[in-house]
């Protein structure tokens, strides 16, 4: 973790004799390291208004599947540990698991089978995560990973979310192997939902029509994902308000997002969506602030951090606008993961005293 001297190992005299005020008024600071469980604990709480506003919108049973994936990311972070001889309790309480099984259900259906979520969760954490050294080693984003192998395995159960409104009772059955006849009670995602219209229209429809008679869409985005986006973007702004992340990623995302489907808006407003559609409708906000924020998998200079959010949001519109997947983000943030040692390679800052070839 950055900044991990303490006042001890940089100024030994210092903590001999008794702190005036005058010496707490003046800089330099050494500010204490935060703990991984701290900094965990908080995005936890960041997603909360997001897991909030899906409850109110689709129901509850996504509760059920957070708790599901939460007790399969432990079970399989601790038989990893185990097996690598490595001490349980204090990787166990650093909640990073836990932020990753949240990652994956919150882009998961809220009415997808249990074991597709607990298969999920362990792929992330046991393949994705320990079997490349574990916390701060993987290359790529464990949630995303997850939810891609997922999508491909199962594209069906992946695609089916419920209306608004279904009572808790008939989510939990169906998140616990009830028979899935769900005409009645699903529907697409907003993004699925304007594909499958467009395509179907065969150039009969633009979007504003299809928008404007279309159940699944609201006032700007999806219906009642315009909520949950809001949701995220105020947990994320929280994270920045604490330092946990820096405003070069979620930054470099939207205004990419904003950018390549305003270009293509432009070019063809009958055709493509504005941006606003697709910055309050899928998982674009959620993306921008817990996804591809993450330390771990994700650029480091700060140039570097800029170019991995940017190639992201371009994957993302042009597989939303162009491809077989209504969202592409985790497909664009595991493109970007290949990229990450290429990106920071490029743009290291130059050394002070050492001039570049």
């Amino acid at each position: 973790m950055p900044g991990s001297h303490t006042l001890a190992t940089v100024a030994p005299r210092a903590v001999m004799r008794r702190p005036w005020k005058s010496d707490l008024n003046n800089s330099p600071y050494v500010r204490k390291p935060a703990s991984v469980q701290s900094v965990m604990l908080r995005v936890l709480l960041a997603l909360v208004p997001g897991i909030a506003a899906y409850v109110w919108y689709f129901g509850a049973g996504i509760l059920v599947n957070l708790a599901i994936a939460s007790a399969a990311a432990l079970a399989g972070e601790a038989a990893m540990l185990h097996a690598r001889g490595r001490p349980m309790g204090i990787f166990l309480a650093d909640l990073s698991a836990i932020v990753t099984a949240w990652l994956i259900v919150l882009t998961f259906p809220p009415i997808v089978p249990w074991w597709i979520t607990a298969g999920a969760t362990l792929f992330a954490i046991v393949i994705v995560k320990q079997l490349y050294g574990g916390l701060g080693q993987n290359p790529f984003n464990p949630a995303m990973a997850a939810y891609a192998i997922t999508i491909v395995a199962f594209p069906a159960l992946m695609s089916q979310w419920p209306h608004a409104g279904v009572d808790f009772a008939s989510q939990l059955d169906l998140i616990l192997g009830g028979e899935r006849t769900l005409d009645a009670i699903t529907g697409a995602t907003p993004l699925d939902a304007l594909r499958t219209a467009m395509h179907s229209a065969a150039g009969t429809q633009t979007v504003a029509q299809v928008l404007a008679g279309g159940t699944a869409f609201g006032l700007f985005g999806g219906r009642g994902w315009e909520w949950i986006a809001v949701a995220y973007l105020l947990g994320g702004l929280y994270l920045w308000q604490q330092r946990i992340i820096s405003w070069h990623m979620p930054a470099a995302f939207i205004s990419g997002i904003v950018v390549v489907a305003g270009l293509l808006h432009l070019i063809n407003a009958d055709q493509f969506a504005a941006p606003i559609f697709h910055l309050l409708s899928g998982g674009t906000m959620l993306a921008a602030f817990f996804i591809v924020t993450d330390p771990v998998s994700g650029a480091t200079t700060p140039r570097g951090k800029l170019i991995f959010a940017a190639g992201a949001a371009l994957v993302t519109v042009v597989i939303r606008t162009f491809g077989a997947y209504p969202d592409g983000i985790a497909f664009a943030v595991l493109l970007m993961n290949i990229c990450v040692p290429l990106i920071d390679m490029k743009t290291q800052p130059p050394v002070f005293g050492h001039k570049d070839d």
